[in-house]
Parts: C-alpha cells; structure tokens; sequence
C-alpha cells in the first residue's frame, strides 16, 4: 500500500503539476490566434480577402518566433537552469497574450505574436526535462505523459472560451492564467540531476552548434525531428485544412476550429495512452511505433473512407489525434535521447523544428493542390511524413529506463 502511495505522490509531485498547468496555458495561448484569427483581424478593419493574407503573415511570424524561441530556451535551459526558463517562458508570452487584448492594428498584431512565439517555445521542452530528470526511470514515460495530457486539454478550454467571450477577453484570460502560474512555481526546486553538473565547470552546456558538429549526434537530432513529423502533418494539414479536405470530399460545414479542438481531445487521450502503453512494453520505440500505425490508419480512412457528413470528420479528427498523442514520448525521448549538458536544447529545440515544418508541408500542400486537388495533395504529403517517422522510430536508439545522468563529450 505504502508503495501504491508513494508512486502517486511522485507522479502527482509539484514539478509534474506545475508542468502540466503551464502546457496548459502554453497550449491555449499557442492555438488562440487561430482560433480568434477571424474575428479579431474583422475587428481590426480588414476585409475578407487582408484576413487571409495578413492572417497567414502573422501566423508566420509566431513561428518564426516558435523557432527563434526554442533555440533561446533551449540554450538558456541548459546553461542556466531549467526553472529559468519555466520562469522566463511563461512571464514573456503571458505578458505578450496581455497585450494582444490591447492591439489596435495589424503590424502590432504581427510583432505582439512574433513575441508570444519566443515565449511558448521554451515551456513544453524545459517541463519535459524538469520531470523527466525529477521521476524516478519506471515512472518518466507515465508523468511526461500526465504533462501532455493534461496541458493539450488547453486546447478545448481555447475553444470554448472563445465562445464565451470576446476576443480580446480570451486573450486577457491567457495572460491572467500564466500571471497566475508563476506565483505556484515559486515552490519548484530545480533539477538534481542539472545541479549535479553545475559543479563541473568543464563540462560545455547549452551549446546549440554541438548537435551539427558530430556525425552521431547529429543524426540522433535528425531522427527525433523525423518521428515527430506525422504529429504535426495531422495538425497542421489534415485538421487545420478540414474545411478544404471536407469540400473535397461533399461537406461544406466544416468549421476548422471544431476539427482542432476534437483533435486535441484524442491528443489528450492518446497521450496518457502512449505512457502507459511505454510503461507496460518497456519501449518507447514500440509505444509510439503503435501509435503511428494507429495515426496512418485513420488519416488514410479520413482522405479515402468517403465520409459523408462533418460529425463523421470531426471523429476522424478525434481518432487521428490519439494516434499521434505520442507528442510527449516523442519529446521524452529528444530528452533522453542526449546528456544532462544538452538535455534542455535538445527537447525544447526539436519539437519546434517540427513545428517549423509546417511551413514547408504547407507550402508543399499549396503547390500541389491545384494540379492534382485537395486530397491526393494531403496523401502526398502524408506519404513523406509518415515514412520518415517511421525510419526513424525503427533505426533510433531505445531509451526506456536509460539513467540520465551522463553528459555529451
């Protein structure tokens, strides 16, 4: 009985709430502008056609920032503290999300959420490794996986809270939870596992070039980046995109932002499921090798089945994102993938390299679409997703149980 207790009081320790609250937070203010794109840039004046353009140009600039961020984050986690940038994230793109209530034309729009960008990169990664380096190894897959799951669930309190209220109240009510937050990570220790190294002032932390610099490390970089590609094809293309994907196929009452809330409940979902799935096989490799079989399963059924109505695709929305609910495992696995001197840059950098693939899927998706249409340009796209995913999953080294208290030479 004294075990059960213990195991749930690690599971459920400050570090892993804390981090679970601020993915949450994270998530909301990640996905509000697409949510509230529309009607704020309406607002603002815009027509129709500036709401598409302009909105894609601020939805770029926010990923630039996304990649500038994860890089700064990354770098400052492993050279600082991971508490730093638990601390430093939240209070940049909380401020940044106080501001937006505030803007007033599109140009400061752009800027505010360039801002917000650098601010939501660094929280996901640097709470990966704060837990993963403060749970015990039989217990790492379950609590990273508690982190994702319950912080993805900011997802549909966006949506809903976007219902509710205004657009600018939503964005008050992101900047006020985050504000909130810090005041409950005043109790968080740092890791033991960085505290250890600090003492070695020889050892070289926090260096971004060192992951381009040796041939094994770089591919190990490359291999994380690959498994998390199918995550956000699913994201990023096929849910984002419903409205297209359901013209295509006879449904025009698709409304995007519906598509992406179920798709982050089965992420939710799926990403408690990829723990325990980790946890029962002794294998990260073979938890989310299931899950990416499970995710092609279904966009293939989504693309191809004939689906009739927008409830049967908003179910394949919600099926497609427990299949890639392995979003945590794959950042887990960044993590422990490299030494403590590496750790943070490692899984605060690769999930927004694949967030910054998106760029690239899009513009591909684009290019294609008007030779060969909607559908079979997603399937391409797909295609190319999900076989580097798999490579990758099948070549990279397993990390299950690994003791993290190594460095990088």
């Amino acid at each position: 009985m004294s075990s059960k207790n213990s195991t749930f009081n690690q599971l459920f320790s400050i570090p892993v709430i804390v981090a679970a609250l601020g993915y949450f937070v994270d998530i909301y203010d990640l996905l509000l502008f697409g949510i509230v794109r529309i009607p704020s840039l309406k607002d603002l004046g815009l027509n129709e056609a500036e709401v598409s353009t302009v909105g894609a140009s601020i939805l770029n600039w926010q990923m630039t920032g996304l990649l500038l961020g994860g890089i700064l984050w990354g770098v400052l986690g492993d050279k600082k503290g991971r508490l730093s940038v638990l601390f430093g994230s939240i209070l940049t793109y909380s401020l940044a999300n106080l501001a937006c209530g505030f803007v007033s034309n599109p140009e400061m729009y752009k800027l505010i959420r360039f801002v917000a960008g650098i601010g939501l990169a660094g929280e996901l990664g640097a709470g990966i490794t704060l837990v993963s380096e403060s749970l015990p190894k039989h217990l790492r897959a379950i609590g990273t996986s508690l982190v994702a799951g319950i912080g993805l669930l900011g997802a549909v309190f966006a949506y809903f809270t976007v219902e509710i209220f205004e657009w600018r109240t939503a964005y008050f009510i992101g900047g006020g939870m985050g504000i909130s937050l810090l005041l409950l990570r005043i109790g968080v220790f740092e890791s033991g596992t960085f505290e250890a190294i600090k003492v070695h002032k020889h050892v070289q932390r926090g260096d971004f070039f060192s992951f381009f610099t040796n041939k094994n490390r770089f591919m190990r970089y490359l291999k994380c980046i690959a498994i998390g590609l199918p995550t956000w094809f699913v994201i990023g293309i096929l849910t984002t995109f419903s409205n297209e994907f359901g013209k295509a196929l006879g449904i025009l009452d698709v409304k995007p932002g519906l598509s992406i809330m179920w798709c982050y409940v089965g992420l939710s979902i799926g990403d408690l499921l990829s723990g325990v799935l980790s946890h029962i096989l002794h294998s990260r490799k073979k938890a989310v090798g299931i899950m990416m079989v499970f995710a092609l399963f279904f966009a293939i059924l989504y693309l191809f089945s004939g689906l009739k109505t927008s409830t049967q695709l908003y179910v394949g929305c919600l099926l497609m994102g427990i299949g890639i609910g392995y979003w945590a495992m794959f950042v887990t696995i960044g993590a422990e993938q490299f030494g403590t001197n590496l750790r943070a840059t490692a899984a605060t950098t690769i999930p927004n390299m694949v967030r910054g693939t998106v760029v690239i899927m899009t513009m591909l998706y684009g290019n294609l679409k008007p030779d060969i249409g909607v559908i079979y340009s997603g399937s391409i796209v797909g295609l190319i997703c999900f076989i580097f995913g798999g490579i990758a999953i099948y070549t990279i080294e397993e990390t299950h149980g690994r003791d993290l208290n190594f460095i990088e030479n």
